[in-house]
């Protein structure tokens, strides 16, 4: 009795172990002979846990990696190791595949075509990537600094894997794909030092007392509080050009982002100093000379 009743327990555990089996290997066979793919549920259930299982190490190694890191240098590698995220699970997942007995050859032959359409068509948006990579990495830019892209001057306020963000000094947003920082020429005010120079030019009449008009020109300076007192400011005489004695008057700011508005305030201290002390800014003068030809009688 006891016997049977052992057989019929093995039985039961034979038939379930069995219809599990098949409940597993249900599936759909894509492809023909060699090339086929079984795809069955087992398959579908170990690609889930395998993903599963990726995503929690992945975090778990973020967290390893990130836990003594200062706020922005943290995320700058968030945003780079979710790049490095997606090769990861591209890498398991073939992996697994083959480990399942799939030749991930077929998968990569077929798809082959796919893979260089798609390569030519987002070959910008890679180029914008490493680029956010490499600009993360070397620290060659940095959240608060002021660059002048294609003549447009903006500050920096978030720096992402493909696109940097900056505002302008209009208050406008402009959206600067990462790959210009590295084919491009890119001025940056605030790489070194948030202290710039600047300079604001002006031409006075040929007879001009030159002394006064420097002493002028640095006193204009002087009354904006912007300028720094130190470096100095200084005045250069440039040419004789040919309406006008050129100067310019050279001075030392630690905002760049606003010296369009520092230069108009000097701009109007200039020329009411330059009224009050009856300094001429001329203005270009031409000759125009009028010829009369006598017409000849025929």
């Amino acid at each position: 009795m006891q016997e049977t009743s052992g057989e019929i327990k093995e039985f039961v555990k034979e038939d379930i172990w069995s219809s599990l089996q098949d409940f597993l290997n249900w599936g759909l066979h894509l492809g023909e002979g060699d090339n086929s793919i079984h795809v069955t549920i087992g398959l579908l259930l170990l690609l889930t846990v395998t993903i599963i299982t990726t995503n929690f190490l992945l975090k778990l190694l973020r967290r390893l990696f990130t836990r003594k890191m200062n706020n922005e240098d943290k995320l700058k590698f968030i945003s780079i190791f979710k790049f490095i995220r997606y090769v990861v699970y591209v890498i398991v997942l073939l992996a697994t595949l083959s480990a399942a007995g799939i030749n991930v050859t077929v998968i990569l032959t077929a798809s082959a075509a796919l893979f260089v359409g798609l390569g030519l068509a987002l070959q910008e948006l890679f180029q914008d990537i490493i680029a956010g990579i490499l600009i993360m990495v070397d620290k060659s830019l940095r959240v608060g600094d002021i660059v002048e892209v294609e003549g447009k001057v903006g500050k920096v306020f978030e720096i992402k894997l493909r696109t940097t963000r900056a505002i302008t000094r209009d208050d406008k947003i402009v959206i600067i794909p990462n790959h210009k920082f590295i084919t491009n020429t890119i001025y940056n005010f605030t790489q070194n030092h948030k202290t710039t120079r600047e300079r604001v030019t002006v031409g006075v009449a040929y007879g001009s007392d030159v002394d006064l008009v420097t002493r002028l020109l640095e006193e204009a300076v002087k009354e904006q509080k912007s300028v720094l007192r130190n470096p100095k400011p200084f005045v250069l005489f440039e040419d004789f050009a040919d309406s006008a004695l050129s100067f310019s008057i050279n001075f030392f700011i630690n905002d760049s982002f606003t010296e369009p508005r520092i230069k108009s305030d000097i701009r109007y201290a200039i020329d009411k100093k330059f009224r009050e002390n009856n300094v001429t800014i001329p203005f270009p003068q031409r000759d125009v000379h009028f010829y009369s030809r006598s017409s000849e009688k025929s």
